[in-house]
């Protein structure tokens, strides 16, 4: 009998070892609620609605990620992400199983780590994640709504390297061999000649250091040879930073966006289709546009109420350049915004929201506010 309880002791000793070294997690999140939107113009154009609104804290999802250790250090790692809609369990892409992750790498404390597959850019990470108070959710309320590169950029087929984290700064660098962003310079497919396919570039720098956080990133997508638009690329570069001052948690950003633009919920450029179809869908991500740009901003600040609830307030502005305004008659777009969350538990928060962007997609008098409540629950 002793000789059964020693041999199943050791046996859960053994069990327990293996599984230090090698995990998988399942989670995911849920988020729905209610919200009032009215985008208008001048003239008299535009709607209304009221309804239930899903993800838009975060993003309804469940994923798998999971790392392996491979001795002297090293780990293989990996992620798989689906999005999906609450409100009628439809997949968010009915085109792909995991359309906001799916890759795999190896990573070490001492050199870092090496990514292979579909991920968000560093400007999505490292910007808009690490400064923005309403963390690239809150659809046009988030900073990714004017630093568009950052918009919850995804990338196919990228090989990114980030950096071990040294004195609390990390660098990364990321090339997509096709990035399968809908442009008007070339396929969203990949294709055997790397020249003929959408490529692009995301770079970061970040630091953390106590209260103090700041980064730079820089993004550059270039469109296929074979295309019309042979040799053209748009370039974003951003910076920001954020200081902790405990009662308030201040944030302020700038960033440029030139040959071109992100398309979307963000720069405009493809006219009244925004004003009707504000999500953007069924339009191009990036569109090449040689001479024009524009110029990004964001000044926010989180205050905490106390140990279980936050203020969220932020104000952001595209300010297009005189090309842009010559060929778009683009005007400044100018977003205010206001939120508020309380935690529950870790895992579970109620939040509440109200904005208006004038000038919506850099629109003349186009105008679109938005009011909300809901709940979010992470497991």
């Amino acid at each position: 009998m002793k000789k059964t309880l020693l041999a199943a002791a050791l046996l859960a000793g053994f069990a327990g070892a293996a599984s230090a070294q090698s995990s998988v997690t399942l989670y995911g999140i849920l988020d729905g609620g209610l919200r009032y939107s009215s985008v208008s113009l001048a003239n008299g154009d535009g709607f209304t609605n009221f309804g239930g609104a899903y993800g838009v804290q975060s993003g309804n999802r469940f994923g798998m990620r999971g790392v392996e250790s491979l001795g002297n250090g090293n780990n293989a790692i990996f992620q798989i992400e689906s999005g999906f809609t609450l409100g009628n369990g439809a997949p968010a892409d009915s085109g792909r199983l995991f359309n906001r992750a799916s890759w795999f790498g190896l990573q070490n404390n001492a050199w870092g780590d090496a990514r292979l597959g579909r991920m968000t850019n560093l400007t999505s990470d490292w910007m808009v994640g690490g400064i923005d108070p309403f963390q690239a959710g809150f659809n046009q309320m988030n900073m990714g709504h004017a630093f568009t590169s950052g918009n919850t950029v995804r990338m196919d087929n990228v090989l990114m390297y980030r950096s071990p984290v040294m004195s609390g700064a990390q660098a990364g660098l990321g090339y997509s061999f096709a990035s399968g962003l809908t442009t008007n310079g070339g396929t969203t497919t990949y294709n055997f000649s790397s020249a003929n396919n959408t490529r692009a570039i995301t770079a970061g720098l970040k630091y953390a250091n106590g209260p103090f956080y700041a980064a730079a990133t820089y993004e550059r997508v270039a469109a296929a040879d074979g295309s019309a638009l042979n040799g053209k690329s748009v370039n974003s570069w951003s910076i920001g930073g954020s200081y902790d001052l405990k009662v308030v948690k201040l944030a302020a950003g700038y960033g440029q966006t030139r040959d071109g633009f992100w398309a979307g919920s963000g720069a405009g450029g493809t006219g009244a289709t925004l004003v009707t179809n504000p999500t953007g869908s069924g339009t191009s991500a990036l569109i090449f546009a040689p001479s024009v740009g524009y110029n990004s901003y964001i000044a926010a600040a989180t205050v905490p109420v106390n140990a279980t609830s936050r203020v969220l307030l932020s104000w952001t502005m595209i300010a297009p350049n005189t090309n842009m305004q010559n060929a778009y008659n683009a005007q400044n777009q100018s977003s205010y915004n206001l939120g508020y969350t309380y935690d529950f538990t870790k895992r579970t928060n109620l939040y509440a929201y109200a904005g208006q962007t004038v000038n919506y997609a850099t629109i003349d008098t186009a105008k679109s506010t938005v009011v909300g409540l809901g709940m979010r629950h992470a497991f």
